[in-house]
């Protein structure tokens, strides 16, 4: 007799990714689970179902993921000035002049997504308040940089927050000044949150939250994109609420599951066997997220040295070593998992520091080898510049690297002149990574990039951007294959949060998390994964999307 299962997909070209090349005809699903994978004769002899579904020798592959970006900032996001398509100052200054033609005098107008290294009408340096002037000196306007790490204030919004002459921040933070010790309108890191604290969010309305969260979620799912971790980041005033992620999935309308890490310690719940288990379960707590430096764009990073194109700094620590040992080490002991932002060489000099530290302390304090192998691995958000000594002590940590393959198509065009050649070699060096047995997870940081896995996963297989330069890969040594690549960004990333023995790859008993694209990945010219279109997406057997529907 027949066994009964809710779905049969047959004649396909279902990729499990259990190991590279292994692919199946058919699959069957039953309450949310992969209950069978093999041929197709087999699965219509052996099961009957509510519904079969011919694949017609499409290609199915595990639902993707993002390991890192900040989704419901990325909602935010649709209510300011995206400045994210401006390709130069001038135009970014017009969309900002347009909103302010539009909004009552005295309201706050604030801008996303710049990016001054694309535009083409000026050096690569930030605008200053004067240019923001120029869009209106009758509102208060901020603008931040797409790397978050940068914020630029007009004279009004600069007096509104009352930041004048010789005005000093403190540690984490820079406000720029000018010989005459006047700001000029730029904000770095931490004093970024000047502005955060009194700007109203739109967002924080209920319809207007319920509206744009929804609108970002159908655009993750025709992407593919059946898991988030999502961070908060206080600092911008990026929140996080489980509530509202666990009110779209009571209705049916959450198509994704959702990982949220916060920048505080708190009382993570306990998730049981049982729980982990269920399929149908899709929102949950992943661990406390810890910042060390800035960011490249805005040369904040911290180097062991000086930024070439500008000596007068080499970045920024957000906080000191005594200070991250501290906050590591605390979060690690209440058994959270620990996610740790760095990107310059001497920022992961200090993370993996921290790490050490409190793996030593740990351990003095009686917990055991077994003990510390069974938590959850440290996560290395960024990791973007790392010596060989660097990479021989991670090698040795328990840690896994959530990288953005997509930050180099931006940051290939700059990236030498910024920190030089040499120093650039030690960048981005996902090959070598691999090869010293580190696990590297995809994600985009979001909004600071498109969190399609496609454009990820072309990234990290081509080296190049979007216009395929530089031919054949700005160091192409660092290359990695297209198996590996769509494994970031799918396979890897249940490591990080201990779930790979339910997720991530096409196996029974795993849960029935599916995509269907338009063509075989693993069989197209490398500049066509840009092109992949996703035909349909499956959360636990169940259909989110179809592209047939839109």
């Amino acid at each position: 007799m027949k066994q009964h299962v809710s779905k049969i997909f047959t004649n396909g070209k279902i990729y499990t990714l259990e190991n590279e090349n292994v692919t199946k005809e058919a699959l069957c699903v039953k309450d949310g689970v992969i209950v069978f994978t093999g041929s197709t004769k087999d699965a219509l002899d052996l099961y009957e179902a509510d519904e079969v579904i011919d694949l017609q020798s499409q290609t199915m592959l595990p639902g993707m993921g993002d390991s890192h970006l900040h989704f419901f900032a990325y909602c935010q996001g649709f209510t300011t000035v995206n400045l994210g398509e401006a390709k130069s100052k001038a135009e970014a200054m017009a969309l900002l002049k347009k909103r302010a033609e539009e909004t009552p005098e005295g309201q706050w107008i604030k801008g996303t997504n710049f990016d001054q290294s694309k535009w083409s009408d000026c050096e690569d340096v930030l605008p200053t308040k004067e240019d923001l002037d120029q869009a209106s000196t009758k509102h208060p306007i901020v603008i931040k940089r797409v790397c978050l790490h940068t914020a630029v204030a007009n004279s009004m919004a600069l007096e509104t927050a009352k930041i004048g002459k010789d005005f000093i921040f403190g540690p984490g933070g820079v406000v720029e000044l000018r010989e005459d010790g006047l700001p000029n309108g730029v904000l770095r890191e931490q004093a970024t949150k000047i502005f955060d604290e009194i700007i109203p969010d739109p967002a924080k309305i209920p319809e207007v939250k319920r509206k744009i969260m929804e609108q970002a979620l159908d655009e993750a799912k025709q992407d593919g994109i059946t898991c988030i971790h999502t961070y908060a980041a206080e600092i911008w005033k990026y929140t996080e609420d489980m509530e509202d992620y666990q009110a779209l999935d009571r209705e049916g309308n959450l198509p994704l599951r959702v990982t949220i890490y916060l920048d505080k310690l708190f009382c993570k719940p306990y998730i049981t066997k049982k729980e982990l288990e269920d399929p149908f379960r899709t929102v949950q707590y992943g661990g406390l997220k810890i910042f060390c430096d800035g960011s490249l764009g805005s040369r904040s990073a911290k180097l062991y040295a000086p930024y070439d194109d500008d000596p007068a700094t080499d970045g920024i620590l957000v906080q000191t070593q005594e200070e991250l040992n501290r906050q590591v080490l605390e979060g690690y002991e209440q058994v959270q998992q620990v996610a740790i932002h760095c990107i310059g060489d001497k920022g992961l000099d200090c993370v993996l520091t921290a790490i050490e530290n409190a793996l030593v302390k740990t351990r003095e304090k009686g917990m055991t080898e077994r003990e510390q192998r069974n938590k959850l691995p440290f996560r290395i958000i960024h990791a973007q510049m790392a010596t060989p000594a660097l990479i021989e002590r991670m090698s040795k940590l328990p840690v896994v690297l959530d990288i953005q393959p997509t930050f180099l198509m931006t940051d290939l065009h700059w990236i030498e002149d910024r920190i030089g050649a040499e120093r650039a070699l030690n960048s981005y060096q996902w090959k070598t990574y691999q090869e010293h047995g580190l696990k590297l997870l995809g994600g985009s940081d979001c909004p600071v990039e498109n969190f399609s896995p496609w454009i990820g996963i072309y990234a990290a297989v081509t080296r190049q951007d979007i216009d395929q330069f530089p031919t054949g890969g700005y160091h192409p040594e660092e290359k990695v294959s297209v198996y590996d690549a769509v494994c970031m960004y799918s396979k890897n990333i249940h490591y990080a949060t201990g779930q790979e023995d339910y997720l991530g790859t096409l196996e029974v008993g795993k849960f029935a998390d599916m995509i269907v694209i338009d063509r075989d990945i693993f069989q197209i010219p490398t500049r066509e994964i840009l092109n992949v279109q996703v035909e349909k997406t499956y959360l636990a057997g169940r259909e989110v999307y179809n592209a047939k529907h839109k």
